[in-house]
């Protein structure tokens, strides 16, 4: 099993962001079911944000209110939680006081309900030296008790190269899946596996394209943030429908369904030579979808050769996120 700051955690982990960040959330019932299911079938490291929604109703509310309820699941969860965010401009703040800010925060907001083991700045603050923003952490909540450990979020392999010099590295989260696979090629998964860091993998499926249920812009709620991303504008769209439709053959060829092909795709690399652990977190907010997700495949070497070869051929249209939204910090 894989293991996240000393605690073991399951294979597939739990993004929580779309319970929260949405016009119209799920409601709260809706929410803890799904908590609760995703537990059950062994999705044990959580991961939230105190950006994922209003302050009013972010994950660390949903989080506090959740562990009221069941506070026996407090223990069985290993939690991360992204922060270091400006509130009023988003913009990254990794200085001491903004640091000092988002984790007062995030310790207020969950009321000692649960620990928060991991946290990480959403992306790296560029004017803010790596050694500051690490020695506040360390010095102020970790060797305190207040705080487990330190992640990265949406960075590029300098910057783990540049972290560990300064703290430990508990993990690194970047997004990673069949229509983005630029850790492999930049470094960033190498340098995990240089300091057996995991690396945890956001939007596995492609950000629900990968399930095989959007077929057109339509099928986007009209609230998603999606319909801006340029992988789902038009012209892109079609064209990234081309592995879709590859992604869905091979699922039906191997009886799974093509999210759960695309989920263990990420975990299947972990046993490539030069590969660190790799944790896919696909979020959900379903029981239906949790039960889907969570189901490990094992994909054979011939399998991953065939996922292989249809890559080789495919390049994703449309960049990862809008142009005003950093990346590879």
């Amino acid at each position: 099993m894989p293991q996240l700051n000393g605690k073991e955690v399951g294979p597939i982990g739990l993004g929580l962001m779309g319970f929260t960040w949405r016009e119209k959330p799920c409601s709260q019932e809706q929410a803890f079911e799904t908590m609760r299911t995703a537990l059950k079938n062994g999705c044990t490291f959580w991961n939230g944000g105190e950006i994922y929604g209003p302050q009013h109703y972010n994950s660390l509310v949903l989080l506090e209110r959740y562990f009221e309820k069941y506070p026996e699941d407090a223990d069985k969860v290993v939690l991360s939680i992204k922060g270091g965010v400006d509130l009023k401009t988003l913009k990254p703040d990794g200085s001491p006081e903004g640091t000092r800010q988002s984790l007062d925060n995030c310790l207020a907001q969950i009321k000692g309900r649960k620990k928060i083991d991991l946290f990480e700045h959403a992306r790296r603050d560029q004017t803010v030296a790596i050694e500051t923003t690490f020695n506040t952490i360390k010095k102020e909540y970790i060797e305190t008790g207040k705080l487990g450990g330190i992640s990265l979020s949406e960075v590029r392999a300098e910057t783990i190269h540049e972290a560990v010099k300064h703290g430990k590295v508990e993990a690194v989260e970047v997004e990673l899946s069949l229509f983005a696979t630029e850790p492999l090629e930049n470094g960033v998964a190498a340098a995990c596996a240089q300091y057996g860091i995991p690396l945890v993998a956001y939007s596995p499926i492609g950000r629900g394209m990968l399930t095989g249920q959007i077929k057109k812009i339509e099928d986007l709620p009209e609230d998603s943030m999606l319909r801006h991303y340029p992988r789902f504008q038009p012209g892109n769209f079609d064209i990234n429908l081309q592995l879709v439709h590859q992604v869905e053959e091979m699922a039906q060829k191997k009886g799974c369904t093509p999210a759960q092909l695309a989920i263990n795709w990420t975990r299947a690399l972990s046993r490539r030579p030069g590969m660190p652990t790799i944790i896919p977190i696909p979020g959900a907010t379903t029981v239906e979808r949790v039960e889907e997700n969570s189901k490990l495949v094992d994909l054979t070497d011939e399998e991953m050769a065939q996922l292989d070869a249809t890559l080789a051929k495919f390049t994703p249209a449309g960049d990862r996120y809008p142009a005003h939204v950093p990346i590879n910090t």
